[in-house]
């Protein structure tokens, strides 16, 4: 991701859509990134990703210049996947709650099921899934994204000692769910941690 010069942010915010496009090139990837780590769902990251850029498009006049254009773009990302997150989980608890009710049988070949990922990928994709949505998001940005501490509390808004706490508690929750499912056995022969 490189950095995006003052004259296409001037530009941009002045709505010219080739200097956005410019802006939505360099910061899509991570973006998308962000949401899936979040969310979880190839397609939830997709539309977090255009309400985004939608948002950015629309708040640049107000860009203020008081935080980086990153860390500004990381904020609406992380909130836009926190929001679609817990809408998800409701509605997926609706689901739940219909599919008991009515006993129906999935259709053959259709969903997830036909997105395949590496044994690992689920292992973990399945223990973040079971972490509380602000940690999850704190581990998301620090373990997969890179971003500092104090970024990370700038994009979330929260203090850098909360930050520290969230991912303490967070790799604590990590290792205990890995350390129940897999055993010890299995946790040392997949992470080398006994």
């Amino acid at each position: 991701m490189r950095d995006i010069d003052s004259d296409i942010l001037k530009r941009a915010a002045g709505g010219d859509i080739e200097a956005f496009e410019d802006i939505y090139r360099s910061f899509s990837g991570f973006v998308y990134n962000v949401a899936l780590g979040i969310t979880r769902d190839r397609s939830d990251a997709e539309e977090v990703t255009q309400d985004v850029f939608i948002k950015a498009y629309r708040g640049l006049r107000g860009f203020r210049f008081g935080s980086s254009l990153k860390t500004w773009i990381y904020r609406i990302a992380a909130n836009e996947a926190l929001n679609r997150y817990n809408k998800s989980k409701k509605e997926q608890s609706r689901r739940l709650n219909y599919d008991d009710n009515i006993e129906a049988e999935p259709a053959a070949g259709s969903g997830r099921e036909e997105i395949m990922q590496s044994d690992s990928e689920k292992r973990f994709a399945a223990l973040l899934e079971k972490l509380d949505q602000n940690q999850r998001a704190c581990l998301v940005l620090r373990e997969i994204e890179g971003l500092s501490y104090k970024d990370i509390a700038d994009v979330l808004r929260i203090p850098v000692n909360t930050v520290r706490s969230r991912l303490k508690r967070a790799r604590q929750a990590l290792l205990e769910k890995a350390r129940k499912e897999l055993g010890k056995d299995g946790l040392r022969e997949y992470t080398g941690i006994a």
